[in-house]
């Protein structure tokens, strides 16, 4: 039998140890952090948002980082449980659906400080329509079937104050994004519409929208909504990274200032699945989760 000396093993174990961090190196050095966010904006405004972020999550983590648009709602959930997507930014109710297809596999990590009470706003040109009871037999357009805050909850208050969408108005449409909601009933399309408070107040300000003509007559109580989800699969080391990368973004610092204004966050907080147990339980009652 071999014996070494203790002089010996110290070098061994600190050649092991430098191996072992070397491996841990490459592993991340090979690595490329695919990342998506559900189509709730137009494509290029999504990329306009992201491209600081990544750069920062790339100088962060030591990994390539590569944002891939999707082209519906289904697909950023099916990108992230058929493991073609690592980190995506869900809607509460896009979340829900992942986790729920991956039999509990999907992890939110993070979400905005403003997603512990999100709104959804219901708005219109029609100067007859001041309350929810008036959408009766109007024509209205909701964003995604799959968003949160552009269908799943507008639906559920609209439920509430006994308003069937699908019996009770003329018509009902889907615009696909909460910015295309905007342009349907600015345009005449539709006599109102529903669409997240986080992108009407943006298009306000941003002169997009003149909001003397088009209306906010509803807001929503304060519900759970967006979060950045992984797989339960992802490295725990990267995944605590990541997590405390944005964390610690910070508005003191005027390059984080900037991705935190894109996203139109104050800041991030950590989230868990159980914030989102309401958003489930308004999704089965309307019938949106099976």
């Amino acid at each position: 039998m071999i014996r070494f000396s203790s002089s010996i093993k110290s070098s061994l174990a600190v050649v092991l140890a430098a191996v072992s961090l070397g491996a841990t190196g490459l592993a991340y050095a090979q690595q490329v952090l695919r990342v998506s966010a559900i189509p709730d904006e137009a494509p290029t405004e999504l990329q306009r948002k992201f491209k600081p972020l990544g750069t920062y999550l790339e100088q962060k983590l030591g990994v390539k980082v590569e944002f891939t648009p999707v082209t519906d709602y289904a697909a950023s959930v099916e990108g992230l449980i058929n493991n073609k997507l690592d980190l995506v930014w869900f809607g509460g109710f896009t979340f829900v659906q992942a986790n729920t297809r991956s039999g509990g596999k999907v992890i939110p990590i993070v979400q905005r400080e403003e997603d512990e009470k999100f709104k959804s706003v219901f708005i219109t040109t029609d100067k007859s329509i001041n309350k929810l009871e008036d959408l009766k037999g109007k024509n209205f357009t909701f964003g995604s079937e799959s968003s949160t805050s552009g269908h799943l909850m507008p639906r559920s208050y609209l439920l509430a104050a006994k308003i069937n969408p699908d019996t009770d108005m003329k018509r009902i449409a889907f615009s696909g994004a909460h910015d295309a909601t905007v342009a349907a009933v600015a345009g005449g399309k539709v006599d109102a519409g529903a669409l997240n408070i986080s992108v009407w107040e943006k298009l306000v300000a941003a002169g997009k929208v003149d909001s003397k003509v088009v209306r906010v007559f509803y807001t929503t109580p304060g519900y759970y909504d967006y979060n950045w989800s992984v797989r339960s699969d992802m490295n725990p080391a990267l995944r605590k990274k990541l997590t405390d990368a944005f964390l610690s973004l910070n508005k003191n610092d005027p390059q984080q200032k900037e991705i935190l204004d894109l996203q139109r966050a104050t800041r991030f907080i950590p989230t868990k699945a159980e914030n989102y147990v309401a958003i489930e339980a308004a999704a089965r009652n309307a019938g949106l989760l099976k």
